[in-house]
């Protein structure tokens, strides 16, 4: 275990509470609790660089811990109205599909080393960056303002858009095989 694996473990384990505060009504917890969460993801990259960290470790589990984080966030504030069920379902849908995608490729293929693509680091950026804004306007009771309403949106294409990248990805992985 180092700093940079450190800062991942960290981030898995803040979503339990961030999603416990969420459920208490407590968002502005919530919120300070998911940025700092979200500044853990930029610090352990930073970390592995630097330091060089870089573990097959960390390489499994950030990947894990973005996606838990993420995932909770998004299904505890849909249960709050603040970002509309059908976002979820394109953000969740796209996890799981990629897991059973990997699965697959575990099983049949060769490759086990699945590394993430510029748009997948984009798409985890941007729900980020929509998770903050959506939280921020639902607690102001204005979760249908312009900015988070298009984030949601631009959210959805980049997720949608990683989703096809990394199949394309993988249709190359099969062929190679």
């Amino acid at each position: 275990m180092n700093a940079a694996n450190g800062l991942t473990a960290l981030r898995l384990l803040l979503a339990p509470p961030i999603v416990a505060a969420m459920w208490a009504g407590r968002h502005g917890l919530a919120l300070a609790l998911f940025a700092f969460a979200a500044a853990t993801d930029v610090l352990d990259g930073a970390a592995a660089r630097q330091f060089d960290q870089a573990t097959p470790l960390g390489a499994y589990l950030d990947p894990i811990a973005d996606k838990c984080l993420l995932n909770a966030m998004f299904l505890a504030m849909a249960g709050a109205r603040m970002v509309p069920w059908w976002f979820v379902v394109i953000v969740l849908g796209r996890d799981i599909y990629l897991l059973l995608a990997a699965a697959i490729l575990l099983r049949f293929t060769s490759r086990r080393k699945f590394p993430p693509s510029v748009w997948g680091k984009a798409s985890t950026f941007v729900q980020i960056v929509t998770a903050i804004a959506a939280l921020a306007a639902g607690m102001s009771g204005q979760s249908n303002l312009w900015i988070p309403v298009a984030l949601i949106r631009i959210s959805a294409v980049f997720t949608v858009w990683s989703g096809v990248e990394y199949t394309w990805r993988g249709i190359g992985v099969v062929r190679a095989h």
